[in-house]
């Protein structure tokens, strides 16, 4: 149910603004509204705004609050305009509301296993309260809403912060609210959000994104998610945890596309094991009523699913409305913004960065980019995305993370690539935790060593996978993971067994031969 306040004039002159699954009357709630988006707040005005800004930037997610936030501590005449809530998709509807719901539903899994440790079985019989994990996760997101509030990048970066809708009136001006802001560089950064398939009858019938599914207050007994990718997926096992029957409807062969066979293959089977119902190859036909969906399978069987809750998790589009991108001059396409491997656009006054222009839609990612831009737009600097080696992890139990090439990825390259992988189940760790699904794999060019690529799935694969980030961020050898000491007992020493693969697998036959002979006769020259 929408939730309507009443709204101060300033507000009512900006327009409404999309709380998306935020109450206004829920004290955690209300504290993000107050820093990200604060009731009666008056936009800079008159002589504040007159003159030229070196920076502004469109959009105040990760890309805007890092450009604009860098900018201002360097001490630059910076502006950020946001239409919405401070914090972007990754505060407010995305990374750290799913990542605080995951936490809760690992919790309950673990106590759920309790009898693997020896321990007690009671919380098997324990009541869910799946409100109270919401609570958390709303009370985790108000303190971290902080972070990007407008009075801290007022304060502390001396960035003039505006709230409304921005759009271009020209090469190098803007205009937001009716005010008219002049710039020598801007950073388009309105980020993206869910896409959503033309599915007969689910608009009429209702369904949740990622921008509205953590504002629900009660569990659905039966819930279905459309897509099999990294939010599918995470969200799929989060809510199967917690006590929902959850159908994954994944028009594709496998889930997660993007990683490694072997990792999908680990994520369905354990989603599975979990009780998770996984339909592949699927074709959605409609939607007949609240929660009743008509689809064909993989045999082209058609089949209906009767949920309360239908999730929508079939990737994201970038945000373009009403920017008036022409004006300025600046090339676009349904897939963004286009920029040039230094992040211009084609009106070199303006760059973008992040989920708006780019296929690598993280918030780390978009991180980068944004330090990209600084370097670039205020320094003439020659800074380029295509040096970027950034990696990715999708938050199910376990993990998988991702960096740099795979086999694939080398083939289009022309480059030949060798893999070696070692499986957790031989970890003393992963032993000792009952965590031994999972592996670690890397790729590496044969005759130099040189480390190109690396999988982790795991339980902490989101935590080792910055180790092969900066050994191929470095361009270094497989060499540097077999000499790192690594703390025992550890996943990550994993890392450098499987470097004492490729060393000893590039030891001859005739080598051998020799080593053995040598160590034969050293055995008896020294009696």
């Amino acid at each position: 149910m929408e939730i309507v306040r009443e709204e101060s004039e300033p507000e009512r002159r900006r327009g409404p603004i999309d709380h998306h699954c935020l109450d206004p009357h829920h004290a955690a709630d209300r504290e993000v509204l107050d820093n990200c988006h604060p009731s009666g707040y008056m936009n800079p005005a008159g002589d504040a705004v007159s003159g030229i800004y070196n920076l502004i930037a469109i959009g105040a997610g990760a890309a805007g609050l890092v450009s604009a936030g860098g900018a201002g501590l360097l001490g630059g005449r910076v502006a950020l305009i946001e239409r919405n809530l401070l914090g972007g998709d990754c505060l407010n509807t995305g990374c750290v509301p799913s990542k605080a719901l995951i936490r809760g539903a690992r919790a309950l899994f673990e106590a759920r296993r309790a009898a693997q440790f020896g321990l007690v079985e009671e919380a098997l019989t324990t009541p869910v309260d799946f409100g109270a994990a919401m609570e958390r996760m709303r009370r985790l997101r108000a303190r971290i809403s902080d972070h990007d509030s407008v009075a801290r990048f007022r304060e502390k970066y001396g960035v003039d912060v505006f709230l409304g809708h921005a759009r271009f009136t020209g090469p190098n001006t803007l205009e937001v609210e009716g005010q008219r802001l002049r710039f020598n560089r801007a950073v388009i950064a309105t980020g993206g959000r869910p896409a959503v398939p033309p599915i007969p009858g689910l608009a009429e019938h209702g369904y949740h994104t990622s921008e509205t599914i953590f504002g629900l207050r009660q569990l659905p007994a039966r819930l279905a998610v459309v897509g099999g990718g990294p939010i599918g997926c995470e969200l799929a096992q989060a809510f199967q945890r917690y006590g929902s029957q959850v159908t994954i409807l994944n028009a594709g062969e496998q889930l997660l596309p993007r990683e490694d066979r072997l990792a999908a293959e680990i994520i369905e089977r354990r989603l599975r094991d979990e009780g998770v119902t996984i339909e592949q190859q699927v074709e959605i036909q409609r939607v007949e009523s609240p929660g009743r969906l008509t689809y064909f399978n993989r045999a082209r069987e058609v089949r209906q699913l009767t949920v309360e809750t239908i999730l929508v998790a079939t990737g994201r589009v970038p945000n373009l409305a009403g920017l008036d991108l022409e004006a300025a001059g600046i090339d676009y396409a349904a897939d963004g913004v286009k920029v040039d491997d230094h992040l211009r656009t084609s009106n070199r006054r303006v760059y973008a960065a992040g989920d708006v222009c780019s296929a690598q839609q993280f918030t780390h990612a978009a991180d980068a980019m944004a330090r990209i831009v600084i370097r670039n737009a205020l320094f003439y600097g020659g800074a380029r995305m295509s040096r970027l080696v950034i990696p990715r992890v999708t938050y199910t139990d376990p993990e998988v993370a991702h960096v740099g090439w795979n086999c694939t990825d080398g083939q289009r390259a022309g480059v030949e690539l060798l893999r070696l992988t070692t499986p957790f189940d031989d970890n003393d760790r992963a032993i000792i935790d009952g965590d031994e699904e999972g592996y670690v794999s890397v790729w590496i060019e044969p005759g130099t060593g040189r480390l190109r690529g690396g999988t982790i799935v795991g339980r902490h694969a989101g935590e080792m996978i910055g180790q092969l980030t900066l050994a191929i961020n470095q361009g270094l050898k497989i060499e540097a993971l077999a000499e790192t000491i690594q703390p025992y007992p550890t996943l990550s020493d994993s890392l450098r067994r499987v470097a004492d693969q490729y060393q000893m697998g590039r030891i001859t036959p005739w080598q051998r031969r020799l080593i053995k002979g040598w160590l034969s006769w050293n055995r008896g020259a020294r009696r």
